[in-house]
């Protein structure tokens, strides 16, 4: 199966933080494809005063369950000593399992598609430059014009 993670970090060594993830990610999805870093402002409500974050996509094959998947990148997140005190906290590691083929997920805890990676540049730019042709199975869009779409509508 097919599948696009979100990989994420504003604390500590961001770099080596993405880096973890990344060889973490390999073991488990075949032909792995890490897009470049970029540098993001924190979104939501209780980030006034964080740290920048540093962001990067990962596309690449696997055999495992949507479900699996999310426990295996819970278990990276964990092992790299990321602490959840509470909603919107900085993070050492956050990795998202934004698309897995053209499956719609909606099981406790687990959505798939990532329900709010379609506003999000954070991810769908890193994403369009290693997998612009993905398609989103909830709105038939390419993740290409998924980012043409936010792109436009920012500037609006």
């Amino acid at each position: 199966m097919r599948v696009a993670i979100a990989l994420g970090s504003n604390l500590g060594n961001r770099q080596a933080a993405l880096e973890f993830a990344a060889a973490r990610l390999g073991t488990f999805v075949s032909e792995l494809v890490l897009s470049d870093a970029v540098e993001t402002e924190p979104e939501g409500e209780r980030v006034r005063g964080q740290p920048l974050y540093l962001n990067a996509a990962a596309v690449g094959q696997t055999d495992l369950s949507a479900r699996a998947v999310l426990d295996a990148l819970l278990a990276i997140e964990r092992e790299f000593g990321r602490e959840r005190p509470y909603a919107g906290a900085p993070r050492t590691l956050d990795l998202d399992l934004i698309l897995f083929g053209d499956e719609r997920v909606d099981e406790a805890g687990l959505q798939v598609p990532h329900p709010r990676f379609r506003d999000r540049f954070f991810v769908l730019g890193p994403l369009a430059e290693i997998a612009a042709d993905f398609r989103d199975p909830v709105t038939g869009l390419t993740v290409a014009e998924l980012l043409r779409r936010l792109l436009r509508d920012v500037s609006r």
